[in-house]
């Protein structure tokens, strides 16, 4: 079987809190070498970090502020830079352990942004983590619904310089220019929407059997590529010698 990365899992969400070391398992005996677990607050850093320390060599952890923040159960709101204010302690103090600054970006859906003041909000978040991961040496894992557009321009006016796009839902043209910029992109297994019951690692190959058929290549070869990428854009993930 051949292996792969998932490069953008949401692994300390509370749906995974009963059955996390199946759900690993499962990911390990479908083929996967590791899963990048991106934040998307700082209320979850500190269960990230724990959850890299329980699974070493197989979870790595990214530490950033999404760009839609959660206020209460079925309300959110676009982020502003208080909601930073936890996140910079947090992400100095794990500093040496991250592979990434993610999950950051902009996200410009109507419902979280009724204003041009919440639309800058949502940049200055997103510009003071790219300082952030500039000074630490590490890429950015990418939001950008709604906001193509204005997030590449973004990373590339702010001299970012390694970036993964993640679900990304902008123009081909505009994909483009992160493409000339060296950013890569993910395809989460959503591109076909499917009606699994759930999003875990596990379902990867579902991406990877999609570009396949998209690009013309076998499933191996989509495999062996994106891990050559994953390990190229994250150097600081080291793969356990035995994911077993």
């Amino acid at each position: 079987m051949s292996a792969c990365i998932d490069c953008h899992c949401h692994i300390s969400a509370e749906d995974f809190d009963k059955d996390v070391e199946e759900v690993i398992e499962c990911s390990k005996k479908a083929g996967l070498l590791a899963l990048l677990a991106v934040a998307e607050h700082s209320g979850e850093f500190e269960k990230i970090i724990s959850l890299s320390q329980r699974f070493p060599g197989f979870i790595f952890p990214c530490l950033g502020v999404h760009p839609v923040q959660e206020v209460s159960p079925g309300h959110q709101r676009g982020a502003s830079p208080q909601d930073l204010d936890g996140a910079l302690p947090i992400i100095e103090k794990y500093k040496d352990q991250l592979v990434a600054i993610g999950e950051v970006g902009l996200d410009f859906t109507p419902r979280y942004v009724s204003s041009e003041t919440d639309k800058e909000n949502q940049r200055l978040v997103l510009i003071r983590q790219a300082q952030i991961a500039k000074e630490l040496d590490l890429p950015l894992n990418v939001h950008s619904r709604s906001a193509g557009r204005p997030t590449i321009h973004l990373l590339k006016e702010q001299g970012v310089e390694k970036a993964l796009l993640h679900a990304f839902d902008g123009k081909p043209s505009v994909a483009m220019e992160g493409v000339k910029a060296g950013y890569f992109f993910s395809i989460p297994p959503s591109i076909i929407r499917s009606e699994q019951v759930r999003n875990e690692p596990k379902n990867i190959h579902i991406s990877a059997e999609y570009i396949s058929k998209i690009k013309g290549v076998s499933v191996e070869k989509v495999m062996e590529l994106t891990t050559q990428n994953a390990l190229r854009l994250f150097p600081k993930m080291k793969l356990s010698s035995n994911s077993d």
